[in-house]
């Protein structure tokens, strides 16, 4: 087993454009991206009951599975048959509504400091996240983020999410986003960071040289232990601070997507079983 890193960014001695790859759920903020919204996408219609009891069984078998290929495909099936058919528009409106109130309050406040750092070591920050790209944006806005990755979905000739995904930014998906933005921005991957707290995010954590876990579940646990990386404990939620607010400027509503719902109940499961560990 290797040595531990110290954890957190270091100031490098050679001129190097680096970047800080971070996932948003449980690594950047407290709670799920979507599970905000959920009320929300019910009170409207978007969502039945009967769907997200079945997105629910879906992800629980997913969770207890080695997450292989096979159970990723019915996850990511499960969700594009869920937001089939929704308007763009509709969901745009729900959540700029609910973005700032939901989703705000749950930044945790380690993440923030996390974020503050890494930009004043001048690298850039990167979200990459399984929830729809749609969904990702604002709240890479509200964060003052420089990039963002999500799931991307096809949609119809009217307009509307057509039932099908485009890009699914999940598993080696993720490692796919960051050789993408590496390519185009020039980032140097030894020296880049990324973080998360699945063991599904191993091909976007091999895919730097200082990889850290944030929360982890139990199996990335177990493989940051073995592969002697940093593991960090985020558990102070707290609201964005006003300064923050004031420098990113107004959260931009886009169109949103729950294409997290399974990623969501995941979450919610690995933090069911850490609380009753």
């Amino acid at each position: 087993m290797s040595a531990p890193r110290p954890p957190g960014p270091r100031m490098s001695h050679r001129p190097r454009r680096v970047a800080a790859f971070f996932d948003l759920d449980k690594t950047i903020i407290a709670t799920s991206s979507v599970f905000a919204f959920n009320k929300s996408f019910l009170g409207e219609g978007l969502l039945s009951r009967r769907s997200v009891i079945d997105l629910a069984y879906t992800q629980l078998a997913f969770s207890l599975s080695d997450a292989d290929d096979e159970q990723m495909q019915k996850v990511r099936q499960a969700m594009a048959t869920a937001t089939k058919g929704w308007s763009p528009e509709q969901v745009e409106r729900i959540v700029t509504e609910g973005l700032k109130e939901t989703v705000s309050p749950t930044v945790y406040a380690e993440a923030q400091d996390l974020l503050a750092e890494h930009r004043a070591l001048g690298h850039d920050l990167v979200i990459v996240s399984a929830s729809g790209e749609e969904l990702v944006a604002p709240i890479a806005r509200m964060l003052g983020v420089d990039h963002y990755a999500g799931t991307r979905m096809n949609r119809d000739a009217d307009g509307r999410y057509g039932g099908s995904i485009e890009f699914y930014c999940q598993g080696p998906g993720k490692a796919e986003a960051i050789s993408a933005f590496a390519e185009r921005y020039g980032y140097d991957l030894e020296a880049s960071y990324a973080y998360s707290d699945s063991s599904t995010d191993l091909p976007m954590l091999d895919m730097v040289g200082h990889p850290t876990v944030i929360n982890p579940d139990r199996a990335l646990r177990r493989e940051a232990l073995e592969r002697g990386w940093p593991i960090l404990t985020f558990e102070n939620p707290t609201p964005l601070l006003p300064t923050l607010e004031r420098a990113t400027g107004p959260i931009v509503g886009v169109a949103a997507i729950v294409l997290a719902v399974g990623s969501a109940t995941v979450s919610f499961v690995r933090a069911a079983r850490h609380a009753g560990r």
